[in-house]
């Protein structure tokens, strides 16, 4: 029989100084920390940098009577310099005001983003987007719409936000996602999900 894996809590770590070294639009903190080991002994004092970012909320806008999905585009700062566009394909999201519940953050971005407002929010999952550096947490919805009348730029200014509405087939978002052409984590978490509950969701919401 194999062993049970070792489990850790807060007190397995020492935080022993952290400061902050950039306040900007991302923040950043140094840390000097030690952790428990796997032998059960202590590790060296070592020194971290961690983003600091608000909890996120990203929502897949599923229109199931015309069986397609709504993506936005936007300029990402992130994919600059890098083969292919700066502007991808992604699923609606934004930040969490403080105190402010993930679903009603899905329906003032979904509103904000693309002018389309889910009737009904699905929850997927809740997940870390790169625990290696930052503290980032996701919450992620399937949220129901009629997209016949959606299209258009959106966003706030005084975000400098401009966002495209683009709108695709269920079988031609799989294409763009088995090819590689829809490439950030979020949106693919969010199809791989619906692409194991589609039918599910045609026979809930038709």
């Amino acid at each position: 029989m194999s062993e049970e894996p070792k489990t850790f809590g807060d007190d397995d770590v020492e935080v022993i100084s952290r400061n902050l070294a950039h306040d900007g639009f991302l923040s950043i903190e140094h840390i000097q920390l030690r952790h428990r080991l796997f032998s059960g002994e202590w590790s060296e004092v070592f020194k971290r940098e961690l983003q600091l970012k608000d909890p996120a909320v990203g929502v897949l806008l599923f229109d199931p009577a015309l069986d397609r999905i709504l993506f936005v585009r936007q300029f990402r700062i992130g994919m600059l310099g890098e083969q292919g566009s700066s502007w991808p394909l992604e699923i609606v999201a934004g930040m969490v005001d403080h105190g402010e519940p993930p679903e009603q953050v899905a329906l003032r971005e979904s509103k904000e983003e693309s002018n389309c407002v889910p009737t009904e929010l699905i929850s997927i999952c809740e997940y870390y987007n790169s625990p290696g550096g930052s503290n980032e947490k996701i919450t992620l919805f399937c949220g129901r719409i009629d997209s016949s009348n959606a299209g258009g730029v959106f966003g706030l200014m005084d975000e400098h936000e401009d966002i495209e509405v683009q709108l695709l087939s269920y079988d031609d978002a799989m294409a763009m996602l088995e090819d590689g052409q829809i490439d950030n984590a979020m949106s693919i978490i969010a199809l791989q999900w619906l692409r194991l509950h589609h039918q599910e969701l045609l026979d809930r919401w038709i």
